[in-house]
């Protein structure tokens, strides 16, 4: 399972998307994200997943990579389906005992599913092709008008930089804590919820101290470098749009204006 998560993970690759702006990166993932709770119907669903294939064919990364990710939130999705099958009201198809599933109650839990598929692939393009560098430098840029209304852009950005920088770290020292206390006879799978609880406490507790030791150490490192924040910093490599980021900003513009009429249209259909 640990090594399922893929989530702050940087796969280097040669490829059309590993090259584009951060911000560029950035605003995809944001219009897609938001694409992804507006469509209604099947086109609108059609649409966004070629559009999802094409950028994962360009990105170069192996498909069961990104797919790979979908099973630390197995069980989320599995609650979020049931609850959307059994709790929509409406045209019912199967009634037995207290449980009832309605027609829209199915289509609700199918395009729930999609969703949270779609929208953990979305986000794992994002920072399988950026590394945390670019993603820190490209999330100040485009939060740098806040800083007029006195918002620690800076501060935000090198927080979210370095919990995504961590998360691989912690899944790795968590895999390497509990095959340590498995050959100690630690069991963390068998037994009922409580008694699952209470085995983790081997797991839980040198997993803390370890983490807190590696905050420690980056902390004085930074001290070290005399790290003082974002005041007067500069850059080794500035950020600049380049034509293709142009060329991106042109084809996700295109991709929305679909995805907007497509939804327009059911809309009218339905109040016709």
């Amino acid at each position: 399972m640990l090594k399922d998560i893929t989530l702050g993970q940087y796969y280097p690759a040669d490829s059309v998307i590993h090259r584009l702006d951060p911000r560029t990166k950035l605003s995809a993932t944001l219009l897609f994200m938001i694409s992804l709770f507006c469509f209604r119907t099947i086109w609108a669903f059609l649409l966004i997943s070629v559009f999802l294939i094409g950028v994962i064919f360009l990105s170069r990364v192996p498909f069961w990579y990104m797919v790979r990710g979908l099973k630390s939130i197995l069980m989320i999705m599995t609650v979020a389906a049931i609850c959307n099958l059994f709790f929509t009201p409406g045209t019912v198809l199967v009634s037995f005992w207290k449980l009832t599933i309605t027609e829209e109650g199915a289509k609700s839990a199918v395009f729930m599913l999609l969703r949270l598929s779609y929208l953990i692939i979305g986000t794992s393009i994002l920072t399988l092709t950026t590394t945390p560098n670019q993603l820190t430098d490209g999330l100040e840029k485009a939060l740098h008008p806040l800083t007029h209304i006195h918002v620690p852009v800076h501060e935000i950005a090198m927080m979210m930089s370095i919990a995504l920088r961590f998360i691989p770290i912690l899944t790795e020292e968590t895999d390497k804590i509990m095959k340590a206390q498995m050959a100690r006879g630690a069991d963390f799978e068998s037994g009922g919820l409580i008694r699952r609880a209470k085995n983790m406490i081997p797991l839980l507790v040198p997993l803390f101290v370890s983490a807190f030791r590696r905050a420690n150490d980056l902390a004085l490192a930074m001290e070290a470098r005399c790290y003082r924040g974002g005041e007067g910093r500069t850059r080794m490599k500035p950020l600049r749009y380049q034509k293709r980021d142009f060329a991106a900003y042109l084809i996700l513009l295109s991709y929305m204006t679909l995805v907007i009429l497509l939804n327009l249209n059911f809309i009218s259909g339905l109040r016709a």
